[in-house]
Parts: C-alpha cells; structure tokens; sequence
C-alpha cells in the first residue's frame, strides 16, 4: 500500500476512534513513527484459516474492537444470508481481551438477528466445537491465539459440524467482510441488552457435563487407571485446561495429579512463559522446578486454549521432551494395541493425520491393520473426514485424528483438536505402560528397534511486518520455480507442488494428481522416507520447513535430519 494511503489511514483512525481513550492513546504516541505506522496499516488483518490472528493493538492490521466486529458484521451477514433464523456459539480462552471480543462478538450477532449461545466463562477450544453440533447451531467463533505469545490475539470461525471453516465458506465470508466499513456498517447492541432480550444465552452446564461424559468414555484399559500409583504434574499454562482437565483426571481415577501453581489461573499475560507453547521445553520449568522436592512420572502441559498437549517423561533421572511425533507414534501403538487385546478394535479401522507428520505412525498403524488417511495441514480437515465418515455410518472405524503441531483428537466427540481428551489418553497410556515397568520413552525404542528410526524436525523463519510478507511470497515463488534435484546428497525423487496439485516424477517429468485441496506447500520425496516440506504458516509470518531423518539409530537419523535441514536453508537462501 502506498505511504500516502497508509497515513489517510492512520488519520482516519485518529478521527473515527475519537472517544475511545485507549485507541486513541496509541495512535497519538506513534504519530511520526513510520515504520509503527505503516506495519499497523500497510494492510487487513488477513482472513486466514476461517479466521484472524495478530497482534494486539490499534490498526487495521491488528486484533480490537473494530477489526473483530467488522469480521463478526460479515459473518452475520454471510449466515443471514445462507440460512433462517441462524445461531451462533461462542467460546474464549484467557488471553487478553478474549472475553472482551467476545461479549462484542455476541453483540454484533444478536443486533443482526442472530441467536447467540456463549460460555459463562472460558472454555477449551474443542468445548466450543462440541458445543456447536450439540446445540444444532449454524456456526461458532473462539477468540484466542492458541500457543502464540501474549501480545497476540485470534478469531476463529467454525461451520455446523463443528470444525473450523473450509476454504470455500471462509472465502466467502471473507468476501462478505471486505464489504463492510468497520466504522460506518457494524451493526451492535451491548452484550447486556443482548442476554436481557433474549438475543443472547450462556450456554448451560449441562453441555459442559455431556462433553464430560464423552471424553470419560474413552479410556481402554479403566482398571489400570483406577489401581495405578502414577505420579503426575500438570500445568494449564494459565489458560483455559486448569477445570477440565483436572476434572476429567479425577474423575477417571488418577488420584495423584499435582497442579504448577504459578501457571494454575487464568492469565493472558503468561508471566512465568512467554511462548506459552507446550512444544517449548521452558514451559515445564515450573514443573521441573516441582520434581526437585517430589519426582513424578508424567509432566503435562496443555496450551491456553487447551486444543494442544505437550508432555515430559522421566526416564532415568532425566525428562525427556516428546515431541508431537512422538506422542502420535505413542498414542497409536497403544490404543490399536489396546483395542486388539480387548476385541474392541473395527475392522477397517481409520487414523488420520496431517501430511507434515510422521510417516511412523503409517507402519504402526498397518501392524494392526489400520489405515492411516493423510490430510492438509490444519485439524478442519481431520474434521471434515470424520462428517464424510458420519455420512455413510462408517465414523465407528475413526480411531484417532493427529497433527505433528502438539494436536489430537480422540475419536469423534469433537471436530477440533482436543487437549483434554488427549491429555486423559496420554495419562492412562502411561500409566499402563508403567504397571509393565516401562516408561514411555522405554516404547518409543521398541519401536524405533521395530521399524528404524524417524527423526522429525521443524524450522520456523520468521519474517515479520510488510517486507516480510513480500520476502515469503518471492521466496515460495522462487523455489516452486527451482525445484533441487538432490538435497544433503539424496536424490529428490518426486516434487509435490500442493498449488498446483500435481507430483512430479524427477526422473521421468511424468506428472500425476496430489487428491487434495490445493495449498501454497511444496514437499520433496527422498529416498528411505525421508522427506523435506516447506510451507508458509496460515497464522503466523513464518516459513516453516518440515524435515523427516530415518536411519537404523537414532544418532545416525538425527544427523541425516540435520544435515537436510541446512540443505533446506540453503534451498531457500535462508
């Protein structure tokens, strides 16, 4: 966007946000910073995903007042237009302002005419997805960030069944969005008004009970649970998993479950992790602050929004980090393992996950003659296979639902990852691994000594504000015009161009159809299983590059993957 336009912009904020201190108190103390000025301006806040992330802040291109009503404006006027009488649930996590965006969200529904169930409080994520298909609403909204720093705040839309929007609906109300002046064409009442029409509903605690005794259905093996003597610590990361969580451990019969105080309440600052991401070995330094006095078995993390898991194992006198991969590789081995034992597992069971992820978990998984469906990035998709399954009665063979970013989804209660549901799986997988004298990591061997070892690992880049959305675009454009014919010395056998939708053969030029939506993501098929993918994030200003290492050890794998990962850098010119 030109300067020019940027400061009209900026002057046109000045006026419009005139009585609103804090608005108004930022811009003024920018006024000749230009750099602040255009990065604020330089465009909208982009509806990716189904829906916005950015930072916290006064702008167009960040989250407040104005830019989360203008999208719930467009999202009225996409539903009104689609469906009669159409309702909306709402659900929040604690970051800052979340409850605040919230409230106004159920505003802007209600003055369109739309009906609106909110939580009295925050919720995980997959409550709300749970909460739209039990309610028969037409969509839902969250507002969080997920695992992104404090300063960061989101807005999530989610269709009937209950996942985030496909690209098709999100398009669309995108295009209903733009149309809107988020000054002159927001329609509102205050929330108070809303609840005492009638217009709006808090959404009861029976909901919260039914998804309760969903998740409670899960455990295979309920006797291990109730008999074990596992040492757990669990810390919500001050988000939105503290009550639910907990609940659900207690109520399953884990008896010995401490909570890191200082991550326990609800708190958008997240004063004790700045990155509150369970992917991040610092969010356990308060737990691991804990061990020294009393060892536990299981560190348990879940993020703010409480869709992630991320845990820590004592092996030894050491905590080994697991990663996402890990812990689908883990869950998968245990749950087809379980089933099998106890003659509970259907036949022609399904697993899904997303393409990114490990390809161990598909040699797992056929062991037990399961077959494992790979999606696009993004748990929508997961979500969308289970409805198609729902359609033709067969959602019974859906066994698990995986993404290597930290996310499951244990059976088909929800449409959304799921912390609480993976963290009372992960728990009783432990567990019952523990009464046969092994830890998880134990596991993890005997499938590395199975099957070779995998070692997965992912690079973020980071290009931030209005030249750094440009340098990804050139940098994509570029690579996609230059695929490598050999990457770390292994051929690269076949290019998978997910814009386009096409694999091709290196070898032989020979081109043949992806079968997925299409995608700004290209992946490069090595020999061994090996692989390389890199993409940019659809939340974040970052490139992210995904690398798989196999070797016969572990050592041998991770230098492999090391070695792929500068070869990747110097593929991007990073």
């Amino acid at each position: 966007m030109p300067v020019n336009d940027v400061n009209r912009l900026y002057e046109l904020w000045l006026e419009k946000t005139a009585g609103d201190d804090e608005a108004q108190a930022e811009l003024i103390a920018i006024r000749d910073n230009e750099e602040e000025i255009l990065d604020r301006f330089y465009r909208n806040l982009e509806f990716g995903t189904a829906g916005l992330r950015g930072v916290l802040g006064a702008g167009t291109n960040r989250m407040n007042t104005y830019t989360v009503c203008q999208a719930t404006q467009g999202l009225a006027d996409y539903l009104n237009g689609r469906v009669e009488n159409p309702s909306v649930a709402i659900g929040y996590d604690s970051r800052i302002n979340s409850d605040v965006f919230a409230k106004q969200c159920a505003g802007v529904l209600a003055a369109n005419g739309i009906k609106v169930y909110i939580f009295p409080h925050l919720m995980p994520t997959p409550m709300l997805s749970y909460a739209i298909r039990h309610l028969k609403c037409d969509g839902g909204i969250v507002i969080t960030a997920s695992h992104n720093p404090s300063k960061y705040n989101g807005y999530k839309c989610y269709d009937p069944s209950g996942y985030q929007m496909t690209d098709e609906a999100a398009n669309e109300t995108y295009s209903f969005i733009r149309k809107v002046d988020m000054f002159e064409d927001v329609r509102r009442i205050p929330f108070e008004e809303a609840i005492e029409k009638g217009l709006a509903g808090y959404i009861p605690d029976e909901v919260i009970e039914n998804f309760y005794s969903l998740v409670l259905q899960k455990p295979i093996n309920p006797g291990i649970i109730r008999e074990s003597d596992i040492e757990i610590i669990y810390t919500p990361l001050n988000g939105t998993g503290n009550i639910p969580v907990r609940t659900i451990l207690d109520r399953a019969g884990f008896s010995n479950v401490s909570i890191v105080k200082e991550q326990e309440m609800p708190d958008g600052k997240f004063p004790t992790c700045p990155y509150p991401n369970p992917e991040i070995r610092q969010v356990f330094e308060c737990a691991l602050e804990m061990t020294k006095s009393k060892k536990a078995d299981l560190l348990l993390a879940t993020d703010p929004d409480c869709d992630r898991v991320g845990i820590a194992v004592l092996t030894g006198e050491e905590y080994v980090l697991l990663s996402g991969n890990d812990v689908g590789v883990l869950l998968a081995e245990y749950m087809l393992s379980a089933r099998k034992e106890k003659g509970t597992l259907p036949e022609n069971s399904l697993m899904t996950k997303s393409f990114v992820s490990t390809k161990l978990i598909d040699r797992v998984a056929a062991k037990y003659g399961c077959t494992v469906v790979d999606v696009l990035t993004g748990f929508k998709y997961v979500g969308e296979f289970i409805s198609k399954l729902e359609e033709t009665g067969d959602e019974h063979r859906f066994i698990m639902g995986f993404e290597e970013a930290y996310g499951y989804l244990i059976g088909t209660h929800a449409r959304d990852k799921d912390g609480v549901s993976a963290s009372l799986m992960v728990c009783e997988m432990a567990a019952y691994y523990k009464s046969m004298g092994k830890t998880l990591v134990d596991v993890l061997n005997d499938i590395y000594s199975e099957f070779g070892c995998y070692v997965n690992s992912l690079y973020n880049f980071v290009f931030e504000g209005a030249s750094g959305m440009v340098r990804m675009a050139e940098l994509m454009s570029e690579t996609r015009k230059n695929p490598p014919k050999e990457l770390a010395g292994l051929s690269v056998l076949e290019v998978h161009d997910f814009e386009s939708g096409t694999i091709t053969d290196t070898a032989t030029g020979e081109k043949r159809e992806i079968g997925l939506p299409k995608s700004n993501v290209l992946a490069y098929t090595l020999p061994d299983g090996n692989f390389a993918i890199v993409r940019p994030s659809g939340t974040e200003p970052k490139i992210k590059v995904y690398i798989t290492g196999c070797g016969k050890t572990k050592e041998a794998a991770g230098e492999l993957a090391d070695k792929l990962g500068e070869a990747m850098k110097k593929l991007l010119g990073i």
